[in-house]
């Protein structure tokens, strides 16, 4: 009973339900449940009399449900069969046939009655079972309907689902092969690795990939990032990891935190450990130990270095080609000695502010060495003459008869940095001469005891000189610049001059230096006694330089010289408007040799400068700078102009004598035209404007 189907049972219409008879007065044959399909049994078995007797007063039940009165079938023209006395057992649940075959009735089995009981039974079509009896009287016992109009039934089967095509969704990401996927997210910043990483499982195991962090930089977000994160993300691509900065990351200097970033990382090559100053010596010890391919290590300011650990550099990292120890305080240059001896492959050492340098042994090992191109001692007090020379040409070196010159391989140094060490003086600086002949950068700043004869031989022997600054000497004048710097071999080259605080230094030697070294792209002259020719001598500089390239239609200027005048007691707003009126004044491009028949229509400078003047003055120079730089060359021209009014009646606003007020009057005037120009001008946008009176000047 339990694969039985529902079955519906409709009272027959407008006849009321005669009383149910005794089941003995019946002759009913029993009825069974094979497969779905209702059946008759020929042999009446008399166990089974009590499960007759159930079914069919579970059949009256149904028939009298008032919920299958209200399904409002349609009623037919015509009936399908000729008598009145029709049975049907409609099945609810399933249009087909049981057996899988298509069937023209909407029952599993009808019997039709004629009123005189002569005909004879007749089986469904279509089904394996036999002819089932006649029962006369059964619409006594049952409640039927009349079945008025046949059902359709299909005549196909439904394909299993099993067999039914499958339509796929193509996903490019999941089709996409594992190291395509790696490859795009190599584009992510880490922050934004960290954040994808929540989208799924898989984002997170490809987020924290290895192969994403072979270069692990956290200087741009340790103050954002929480130490578990940090160690969770070293300790996921330790092994791939090969390029370390943890450049102020004080999450790491917790004990257990270190150790994990030193048992996950073993093949680093280059490691910044620069502001982790609480850093453990035996976790720094086991770092440098496991990675012995180390070829860049920077310990700036880490209180954990010593000597001890730069011995075991020297024997662990046979590869370091960059050491940077600068402001180590528990060590001195016998530690540097060390590193250098074992270190064949070092060439740029940094030891600012250490001790010791005044040792004729460690002055000796870096003359044997002779690999180091960029050497920096700066703050190194105790660095003297003798310790330099030896540094330099050895120690008893031959000298030449001719030229009076020790003989001696010439350094490979490129770049030298001998800043604050105060005990150096012209006769120690003087050895550098005719022994650095790829010397690109020298830093003198700070040695007041320097005077132009330590410079003269060092000027006219370094052809590749590029950036030289000799800030804070007070002994030198005027012919260092005019007679060595703008004549020496290295003055079309020069790009970076610094001599700020030489207090002696002027016009006369800038103005040459301005003709000649035309490829400058800063200079620092504060607090020196220039005056407006050295900015006027700069701007035609500058722009005979661009006159060379002319600017293209759809680009822009850009800032081809830093110019640095604060503190310059000399410079007065004229010099200062002289640079801006040539920042924005267009120039008639040079005509190119063999197209000389072509004129070229006038247009912007490319190169303008950026010009660092009195602070009063500053926030009209960086205001006419920026509206220069985005192509607005009028709007530049004419807040130029206002503001040379402004400072022009200013000027005469402080003279005595007859027509004071209207010159007073008249600055008001030229303040208050300034202040509109700044603000946008006529055309501005209305708003809220900055408040302003008339006995303040506001620039």
């Amino acid at each position: 009973m339990a694969e039985l189907d529902t079955i519906d049972v409709l009272p027959r219409l407008n006849s009321p339900s005669p009383p149910s008879p005794t089941p003995a007065a019946l002759a009913i044959p029993d009825i069974t449940v094979a497969d779905g399909v209702v059946g008759t049994d020929r042999a009446d078995a008399p166990g089974k009399k009590s499960s007759r007797q159930r079914l069919l007063r579970g059949l009256q039940r149904i028939s009298s449900s008032p919920t299958l009165v209200q399904l409002g079938r349609p009623r037919a023209a015509s009936s399908p069969y000729g008598m009145h006395g029709t049975l049907s057992c409609v099945s609810l649940a399933s249009t087909s046939s049981p057996f899988g075959q298509p069937s023209t009735s909407s029952s599993y089995f009808s019997h039709v009655s004629t009123t005189d009981g002569s005909s004879p039974p007749t089986s469904m079509p279509g089904s394996p079972f036999p002819e089932s009896p006649k029962y006369d009287g059964i619409e006594s016992v049952l409640a039927v309907r009349k079945v008025e109009t046949a059902i359709s039934m299909p005549t196909t089967a439904a394909v299993p689902a099993e067999v039914r095509k499958k339509t796929r969704v193509f996903s490019l990401w999941a089709n996409m092969p594992h190291e395509i996927k790696i490859y795009v997210l190599s584009f992510l910043q880490p922050k934004e690795l960290v954040r994808a990483s929540r989208v799924s499982k898989e984002f997170y195991d490809m987020c924290f990939d290895g192969q994403l962090w072979t270069c692990f930089n956290a200087s741009e977000f340790y103050k954002e990032i929480p130490a578990e994160s940090l160690a969770k993300i070293i300790v996921s691509a330790g092994p791939f990891v090969k390029d370390l900065n943890l450049r102020g990351c004080v999450q790491v200097e917790h004990d257990k935190r270190a150790e994990i970033v030193v048992k996950a990382c073993k093949n680093l090559i280059n490691a910044t450990l620069e502001g982790c100053r609480n850093f453990q010596r035996t976790t720094l010890h086991s770092l440098l130990k496991t990675n012995v391919k180390l070829a860049n290590l920077n310990l700036t300011g880490l209180t954990a270095v010593t000597n001890v650990t730069c011995k075991i550099i020297a024997t662990s990292c046979p590869q370091l080609g960059m050491f940077n120890v600068s402001w180590c305080q528990h060590m001195d240059a016998r530690g540097i000695k060390l590193v250098v001896e074992s270190c064949h492959k070092l060439k740029d050492l940094r030891a600012g502010e250490i001790k010791g340098f005044d040792n004729r042994d460690v002055a000796e090992a870096l003359f044997k060495t002779n690999n180091l191109e960029r050497l920096v001692l700066a703050g190194c007090d105790e660095l003297s003459d003798t310790a330099l020379r030896i540094m330099m040409h050895g120690v008893d070196p031959e000298i030449d008869i001719l030229s009076d010159l020790p003989i001696a391989p010439p350094r490979k140094l490129r770049h030298l940095d001998l800043s604050r060490c105060t005990r150096l003086t012209s006769q120690g600086v003087r050895s550098l001469g005719h022994l650095v002949p790829d010397l690109e950068g020298l830093q003198l700043n700070g040695l007041t005891a320097l005077t132009d004869a330590a410079l003269e031989p060092i000027l006219n022997s370094t052809p590749r000189l590029t950036h030289l600054e000799l800030e804070d000497l007070s002994q030198l004048t005027n012919s260092i610049l005019s007679e060595h710097i703008a004549k020496a071999p290295c003055a079309p080259m020069l790009e970076h001059l610094s001599i700020s605080s030489c207090e002696s230094l002027g016009d006369t030697g800038m103005l040459p230096v301005f003709r000649a070294c035309t490829s400058l792209r800063s200079v620092f002259m504060d607090n020196t006694r220039v005056s407006d020719l050295s900015l006027a001598e700069a701007a035609a500089m500058v722009r005979e330089r661009a006159s060379v390239t002319p600017l293209p239609p759809t680009s822009h200027p850009v800032v081809g010289l830093n110019l640095v005048v604060y503190d310059c007691a000399n410079v007065t707003w004229t010099g200062v408007r002289e640079v801006l009126s040539r920042n924005a004044e267009k120039i008639k491009p040079r005509r190119v040799q063999g197209f000389s028949a072509v004129t070229l229509p006038p247009a912007p400078p490319s190169e303008i400068i950026s010009l660092k003047c009195f602070y009063g003055w500053q926030m009209t120079v960086d205001e006419h700078t920026k509206r220069v730089l985005r192509g607005d060359a009028g709007a530049a021209g004419r807040l130029e102009r206002k503001w040379a009014d402004y400072m022009q009646a200013n000027e005469e606003a402080g003279v005595t004598g007859a027509g004071g007020r209207r010159r007073r009057r008249r600055a008001r005037e030229a303040q208050q035209v300034h202040a509109n120009e700044e603000e946008g001008g006529p055309g501005a946008a209305p708003g809220r404007r900055r408040a302003r009176t008339a006995g303040c000047v506001v620039m």
